[in-house]
Order: C-alpha cells, then structure tokens, then sequence
C-alpha cells in the first residue's frame, strides 16, 4: 500500500465527502449548514466550499483535517488517518525522486535564464547595428554589412522567441 500525504488525501476528499463521513446534512443551495461545532445555531452559519470551511457565528474555519479534529475532539495525526493518511519513513526510491525532480527544475531554471541571457545580447547587437546603419552613408561598405548583420540578428529574434513560446 502506498503512503498518502497530506497533499493527496486532500485531493481525494471535499468538505461535502467529509460531511457525509461525519453523518450532517447536505449544506443548503447557497452553500450553508447549522454549525455542529457550535451550540445554538438556529440558523446555518457554516459556509462550505470545496476544501475548507467558516462558521460566521463561532469562528472556527479551517481544512478537512481542522474539521475532523474539532468534530471529533482528535489531534491532527488521528484526522489524518482517518482519511487513509500514513506516516513512514520516506523511502530511498521517494528520496531519489525528489532529488530528480529539484534536479530538472534547477536545469528549467539554468536553462530559463540562459535564454534570458541570449534574449538581451540579441537586442542590444540589434540596437548597434541599428546605430551603424543611421551613421554610415547608405548602401556604403559598412552599411551592407550593419544591415546582413541586423537582418541576421532579427532571424535569430525570431527563433529566440518561437522557443520561449514552444511554438
């Protein structure tokens, strides 16, 4: 069986999933219920949504875990297994993964700005072209070669941002 983390077990379970685990009523069409976690409530106070909760009239908000715990009066480790939640030793197979997936995310991150890097030489190569063309004397010598150099460097602009849009 594999471990669930606190993460999945909240992917797995609404606040409604937990209502009904806990026996209360299905909330109202606007989303309310009378507040099992408070005495007197005449009239629904607990908002529901989908993964959390909040009682206008007590106070008390807060996850799946947080209702569970003040429902039933347990600590957060009994909540948590309740849902199916498992504590454990991660294994060197989880570590290896982690490990893995910080590895590539750093390399997206080196990669990220590498391109960065290249984005901002090319800009300024094409600003100084620019510059070499306003200066020197149309279709002279240095004019052609500013102006096969910018055309160039536009080429590459266009290359550089079909891959930071992964077109």
């Amino acid at each position: 069986m594999m471990a669930m983390t606190k993460e999945e077990v909240k992917g797995t379970y609404s606040m409604r999933d937990i209502l009904s685990r806990c026996g209360l009523p299905r909330p109202n069409r606007s989303g309310f219920i009378n507040c099992p976690l408070h005495k007197g409530d005449r009239e629904a106070s607990m908002k529901i949504y989908e993964k959390d909760y909040n009682c206008f009239g007590c106070g008390a908000n807060g996850d799946i875990f947080t209702f569970l715990q003040q429902f039933y009066s347990v600590s957060f480790k009994e909540a948590f297994q309740m849902l199916g939640g498992t504590y454990g030793k991660p294994s060197y197979a989880s570590k290896l993964a982690v490990y893995k997936a910080e590895k590539a995310r750093l390399m997206r991150q080196k990669q990220a700005e590498r391109h960065i890097k290249k984005c901002r030489l090319n800009n300024m190569l094409i600003d100084i072209y620019r510059r070499y063309m306003d200066k020197s004397e149309p279709f002279s010598e240095v004019w052609c070669d500013s102006y096969n150099a910018l055309q160039y460097q536009l080429y590459i602009h266009e290359i550089l941002n079909e891959k930071r849009t992964g077109e």
